[in-house]
């Protein structure tokens, strides 16, 4: 989905606080509400949020917090998440990490010490201390494509402005430090007048139309070329750029894992999920028997590619990322994807085009015995994909679960949303939460759907307080299996080390204090459930927090896991 990007008009008299400053300029960016937990060294600027038109959400933890800002960012286009210094922001790095790899846009601003206490080395609580103020900011600058630590209130506006630039054109976290005695201080406001520069990045034409007449020759030579889209084409927002390309050429085409959801998986043309030896049959075989691989936002990760098991030729791929282009050999940086796609969807030819594979229909897989009432990996994927609907944004686990959902062919306008190069467990249920509620911001009928492990459930389990707390009524399944699923098939099977404490998953929202009448739980525990509460209007459309519980075997996993924790084993064997 497009960011929130608009400007919104203001009328402030000048000058204005730097906490007015910071606040407003994250509003104007379309961030309406803010992640994050109070600290003594930020409660004075947590005064300012309301004035400034934001929402304070308030997180169980900082880490859940970091995760909900992440999905938050990958609805709304941008974020951002407050902590105090030392022991708030230490908190934060995992998530934030996870967010820098996968290039999501958050600002995390950090409550610190005065900057008279910073420059006297005074021995303070929250501190090493060593009387060291910038350690904390020096390990956030690995995760950070910009610091900006405001100490000067001269330099303070354009510190903010560069640094919200930054973290949305580069898709990726930036770090900002507010000292106590900043937060008050007056800056010159006539800046707030003007928007932040958010041009996307522009190709030097001459070079752009070179790069685009490369590719458009070796497309019309091509006798049967295909489409492969990836996450940073979600990331670096070309998804209008890649859907007018794919409409154009009506050529094949094929999602990698961390791109599910970017391409309208209704169209004829649409084959599936491509992840190398881990792909469904006559996918592997169809874009790796191409002669030319058009490849959108490329990531090819581990887990992205089935244990690196793609088998593409560079001779034969177009690589085409945010800010460079590669054309078999021929690497050609400052020429970026935006301007790319859109040249080249105009001055497309008729190409060849050889069909894909018959795109899946969500049928219960051959083999799949329909009279077993056991809910396995392989019926429920395909069920759940015929449930969903236009609109929904669905949340998988790092697991089973985003293994599992490469088999769901979604209705159009799905965003899925998952953690696969990262792959922090826990991040899920943290990420619903940002989710959820940028989902309310958004209005309209947009479903916030959750899948996730049992064991991954109870590392951020408190998060479905703040889900209550703000009314956000997510639909949750927990996948309840006895265990780290994903895990035991890498390995260690039987290992104890992969066991878990089952808990009473449907006593958890009452526990978190939601009301009677104001949420809803299940147990599903063979097929017949599962189809009996996909058929009930109630449960599909209910206006409030539902929690189900999907039980299903130890040892049953996706055929998609099996296949890249084998491809996996393979490539750790050829490492020793």
């Amino acid at each position: 989905m497009a960011p929130n990007t608009e400007i919104r008009s203001i009328e402030l008299r000048e000058p204005v606080d730097v906490a007015t400053y910071l606040f407003t300029r994250l509003k104007q960016l379309g961030i309406d509400s803010l992640h994050g937990l109070p600290g003594d060294f930020n409660l004075v600027a947590l005064d300012y949020v309301s004035q400034c038109g934001l929402k304070w959400v308030g997180n169980c933890n900082e880490l859940n917090a970091g995760y909900a800002a992440d999905g938050y960012a990958r609805v709304k286009g941008i974020s951002a998440v407050v902590t105090t210094f030392g022991v708030g922001e230490l908190s934060l790095p995992n998530a934030i990490a996870g967010a820098y790899a996968e290039f999501v846009p958050v600002v995390h601003i950090v409550g610190t010490p005065s900057t008279i206490s910073q420059a006297n080395g005074m021995l303070l609580h929250h501190t090493l201390g060593n009387g060291n103020f910038h350690v904390f900011a020096d390990m956030a600058a690995s995760l950070a494509v910009d610091v900006a630590k405001l100490t000067d209130p001269r330099d303070i506006p354009a510190q903010i402005d560069h640094a919200l630039a930054e973290c949305y054109l580069r898709s990726r976290p930036v770090y900002i430090t507010l000292p106590t005695d900043m937060v008050q201080r007056k800056v010159e406001g006539e800046r707030l007048k003007t928007n932040i520069d958010l041009s996307p990045h522009q190709n030097d034409p001459e070079k752009e139309d070179y790069v685009v007449d490369v590719i458009l020759k070796y497309l019309a030579a091509a006798k049967n070329p295909v489409i492969l889209v990836d996450s940073c084409a979600i990331r670096h927002r070309v998804l209008e750029e890649t859907r007018q390309f794919i409409l154009k050429s009506g050529l094949p085409v094929f999602v990698a894992p961390m791109g599910k959801g970017a391409v309208d998986e209704t169209l004829p043309t649409f084959g599936g999920v491509y992840a190398g030896d881990a792909s469904q049959p006559g996918i592997r075989e169809r874009v790796e028997g191409s002669d030319l691989l058009v490849s959108i936002g490329g990531v090819k990760s581990d887990f992205n590619t089935a244990g690196f098991s793609y088998r593409t030729s560079q001779l034969r791929t177009i690589d085409l990322h945010s800010t460079w282009t590669t054309v078999r050999y021929s690497e050609y940086p400052g020429v970026g994807m935006k301007g790319v796609l859109r040249k080249l969807t105009a001055q497309l030819p008729k190409l060849n085009i050889v069909p894909g594979p018959t795109p899946p229909e969500n049928l219960v897989p051959a083999g799949e015995s329909t009279e077993d009432p056991t809910i396995t990996h392989d019926w429920l994927w395909p069920t759940v994909g015929q449930w969903l609907q236009e609109g929904d944004m669905v949340v998988t686990e790092t697991g089973t679960s985003s293994w599992g959902f490469w088999g769901a062919r979604l209705p159009k306008n799905v965003i899925n949303i998952s953690q696969i190069l990262w792959g922090s467990i826990g991040y899920a249920t943290g990420a619903t939460q940002g989710v959820a509620l940028a989902a309310k911001e958004l209005g309209g009928k947009h479903r916030t759907i959750l899948f996730t492990g049992d064991g991954s459930f109870q590392l951020t389990a408190q998060e479905v307080s703040t889900m209550i707390r703000h009314n956000l009524n997510p639909i949750i399944f927990i996948i309840c299996n006895d265990g780290y699923t994903v895990e035991r098939f890498i390995h260690g099977m039987d290992a104890d080390y992969n066991d878990i404490q089952n808990w009473r998953y449907k006593e958890l929202p009452s526990a978190f204090g939601a009301k009677e009448g104001t949420y809803k739980t299940y147990q599903v525990k063979t097929k017949a459930d599962v189809s009996a509460l996909f058929a009930d209007e109630r449960f599909s459309s209910a206006p409030y927090l539902q929690l189900v519980e999907v039980y299903m075997p130890k040892k049953d996993g996706p055929e998609a896991l099996k296949l890249t924790a084998a491809a996996s084993a393979r490539v750790n064997a050829a490492m020793k």
